[in-house]
């Protein structure tokens, strides 16, 4: 790569903040040791005014939640022509609501769980007890309910009783405005992560064990909360069909550089496609850097090429 001269946007004020910060700083300091001279750049109002006057040859966006996955911030860097790792915005805004993505890649032919969808004015003007009612007549207990878009696992609750919906409801609409109830599947949960530098290839899968058994926000960020055997522990056929997934789902929502799909393997190996990432967490306990550090890959020379690629993208 050479000294490229690079600035890593992290923070916003998305209720994912923390995680971000704690992302940017090991992408920082990463790229740092492969030779990037890196600016570390909050999401702020002065950022138009930083990328004009302290022009980087490239952004990575380490944002994580709200402008920063949703396709606002890669449109503003789109309009001001500055190349940026990752997707862009169109594709974030596709990826970004889980039910479209959903939708897509239902119809694609790939498995994803049934679900439901409702805006939170649903519950207030149709009467919340019934609709909850007509949700485990069509989804059955236990469900998961999680916000419509957002990430983290934030506002997001495996509920096995209906006396516990009301609550599980109001925790989501924290991080929201609409609810998507799904049918909870069981398995082993996995994540696949992709990079495409330039062809897009899969990184091994990486099995998710959480202790307390629901894979939430606790279980994500805490030390020790989760344990993530990589490879997953199934068969090689189980976890081709996982990478064949999740590298179909890249191609279907029309990602580039990296993501990262979320997925439960049933017990006959059927791979059900949970949602994904557009930018992956890259903290300590987090799934990409697990995967790349099985293949013995550094995460800065990664990310090397993938600046590479975007500037000769722009």
């Amino acid at each position: 790569m050479g000294e490229r001269t690079v600035a890593v946007l992290a923070g916003g004020l998305s209720h994912e903040r923390e995680v971000s910060l704690r992302s940017g700083r090991r992408l920082a300091a990463d790229l740092r040791d492969v030779g990037a001279v890196v600016s570390e750049w909050d999401a702020d109002a002065g950022l138009l005014d930083r990328l004009r006057t302290e022009r980087p040859e490239a952004v990575l966006i380490a944002l994580h939640g709200g402008d920063g996955e949703n396709g606002a911030v890669q449109s503003v860097l789109e309009m001001l022509d500055v190349p940026f790792v990752g997707s862009g915005s169109r594709a974030c805004r596709l990826a970004w609501d889980k039910p479209t993505a959903k939708a897509e890649i239902a119809r694609a032919g790939l498995h994803t769980p049934d679900w439901v969808t409702l805006p939170h004015a649903t519950f207030r003007e149709l009467g919340a007890r019934g609709v909850l009612d007509a949700m485990v007549s069509r989804l059955g207990l236990p469900m998961m309910i999680k916000p419509d878009q957002g990430g983290s696992a934030l506002g997001a609750r495996l509920v096995r009783d209906a006396e516990d919906l009301p609550a599980a409801m109001v925790d989501c609409l924290a991080y929201g405005t609409a609810v998507l109830a799904e049918r909870y599947i069981t398995g082993t949960e996995v994540a696949v992560s992709v990079i495409a530098d330039p062809t897009p290839r899969a990184l091994p899968v990486v099995e998710v064990c959480a202790k307390g058994g629901v894979y939430d926000y606790t279980a994500r960020y805490t030390q020790g909360a989760t344990t993530f055997p990589c490879p997953a522990r199934l068969d090689p056929d189980v976890l081709r069909a996982a990478e064949q997934a999740a590298l179909e789902v890249h191609r279907l929502l029309g990602l580039r550089d990296l993501s990262r799909t979320d997925a439960i393997v049933t017990e006959d190996g059927t791979v059900v496609v949970l949602e994904v990432n557009t930018f992956p967490g890259l903290t300590e306990t987090s799934l990409l850097p697990t995967a790349m550090a099985t293949e013995g890959e550094h995460l800065g020379q990664l990310f090397s090429t993938l600046i590479d690629e975007a500037i000769r993208r722009s």
